[in-house]
């Protein structure tokens, strides 16, 4: 096997999607089935993982070559699911301008063991979005099924033994819509029977689909553009209910029906709100671009919600493409300055903020994936590294990283690699560019 250690270069990027099969049999406690993981809260509930990072780095079990894109791997059930681009066209675009660009999107099948390729399913696009270097969604996979859905609205449901289309819907044209700046981020949600997807057009921002058909089950509201925040359901005075969030409402809805719960107004700027919703106690904290930054409070039978503050200054933070995670009444997560910071709720006071986990310095937009495994965090950083430590009101105590992917991408001047990662097997997998790879990280790697 072979090791990777050194450090250098920066990641960074801006407004994509906060912005899992059947195969060989391998070894694996839980899957990484979607994105942010099987219950999509950023936890490895593994065991059997190294303590430490060893100084001769870690062992790269495969690579496997990919193309373009920003979306995380999927695993489960002995294959890896990445969605990318192939264009013969310069798609590593630095600015916010839109123009087109021809190629074909895939799905790609790997073997979880090997990497070798399995199947691939691709098609033509034209992309008009910016940064249009290839997709944002993370693969969905549901049993049999796994689900895709590609910058510019496609949406598919394939078989994840042989890659055969299940069914298959352009959203654009179905729905009478257009991609937003950065196109179609937002990661489609499994519930029961349904898949909900966030869609654009007109009474139709959220539709819940036939997961097996592709039957249109509902749809619900009507926005500016799609925006790029997943759908989440919380558990609401005992009751389910289905957040969503627009570039000009935070709302919730019936999951089973559409049928409205609660709204209320707020402005995303550029329309870049990108992370989940996060739920304490009564409360629902959301935040994006520009410093904006939302807690509201929910009434006791989960009807209403009104403003507790927004968009103050100094507190709270700010996440652009990483998902903050929380701990008890703390928030950890990074601000849209690259600053690693753990806020207390509800009055969004800053404990700490360090750039330590990125550089030495902070940078606009600087950004590190956090997963919470056991008592410490994995975080997937703009330099292409893993980075192993401890998060408390204290701060951020880190025990080691290693650098095991190139950033291949550039945004802000910089090359970046911007891509969430999967933890599966006691292993990561994660992509640039130009390759997916597979790191190991049991315990046994370095004995």
């Amino acid at each position: 096997m072979l090791r990777l250690i050194d450090s250098k270069t920066i990641a960074i990027a801006v407004c994509f999607g906060l912005f899992a099969g059947i195969g060989f049999p391998i070894a694996h406690g839980e899957d990484w089935p979607q994105w942010m993981g099987p219950r999509r809260d950023n936890v490895w509930r593994e065991t059997g993982i190294i303590e430490s990072i060893p100084p001769g780095g870690l062992p790269i079990v495969w690579r496997a070559p990919v193309a373009g894109g920003y979306a995380g791997p999927a695993v489960a059930n002995g294959r890896v699911f990445v969605a990318d681009y192939q264009s013969a066209e310069d798609v590593k675009i630095d600015n916010f301008d839109r123009k087109e660009f021809t190629g074909k999107e895939r799905l790609v099948c790997l073997d979880a063991t090997s990497g070798k390729q399995l199947w691939a399913h691709e098609y033509p696009v034209k992309y008009t979005v910016s940064y249009p270097a290839g997709p944002r969604v993370t693969p969905t996979v549901d049993g049999d099924r796994v689900y895709s859905l590609g910058t510019e609205g496609d949406l598919f449901c394939f078989d994840a033994g042989s890659g055969k289309v299940v069914w298959s819907k352009d959203l654009k044209v179905e729905y009478k819509t257009k991609a937003a700046l950065w196109g179609w981020a937002s990661h489609p949600l499994i519930d029961g029977d349904k898949l909900i997807c966030i869609v654009g057009g007109e009474g139709s921002h959220a539709v819940a689909f036939d997961k097996r058909t592709g039957k249109e089950l509902w749809r619900n509201g009507t926005a500016p553009e799609q925006g790029y925040c997943p759908p989440t359901i919380f558990s609401v005075a005992g009751k389910r209910q289905l957040i969503l969030v627009q570039p000009n409402h935070l709302r919730a809805v019936d999951p089973e029906s559409g049928k409205p719960i609660w709204s209320t107004p707020y402005e995303a700027d550029n329309g870049s709100i990108i992370m989940t919703p996060i739920l304490w106690k009564d409360h629902i904290f959301l935040g994006g671009f520009n410093n904006r930054k939302l807690l509201v409070r929910l009434n006791n039978d989960g009807t209403a919600a009104e403003p507790v503050w927004k968009d103050l200054a100094d507190q709270a933070l700010s996440p652009v493409n990483v998902q903050p995670t929380l701990e008890g009444d703390i928030l950890y997560g990074f601000d849209q300055d690259g600053q690693l910071m753990g806020v207390r709720l509800p009055d969004g006071k800053r404990l700490f903020q360090t750039s330590a986990p990125i550089s030495k310095r902070k940078q606009g937009s600087g950004s590190a994936f956090l997963v919470k495994q056991a008592d410490r965090y994995w975080m997937f950083n703009e330099l292409g590294e893993i980075v192993l430590g401890k998060l408390s009101t204290q701060g951020f105590a880190e025990s080691g990283r290693a650098k095991v992917i190139r950033p291949t991408n550039n945004a802000f001047g910089r090359q970046v690699v911007w891509c969430p990662p999967a933890f599966a097997n006691r292993r990561m997998y994660v992509r640039n560019d130009e390759e997916c790879v597979c790191v190991d990280l049991s315990a046994r790697a370095t004995q």
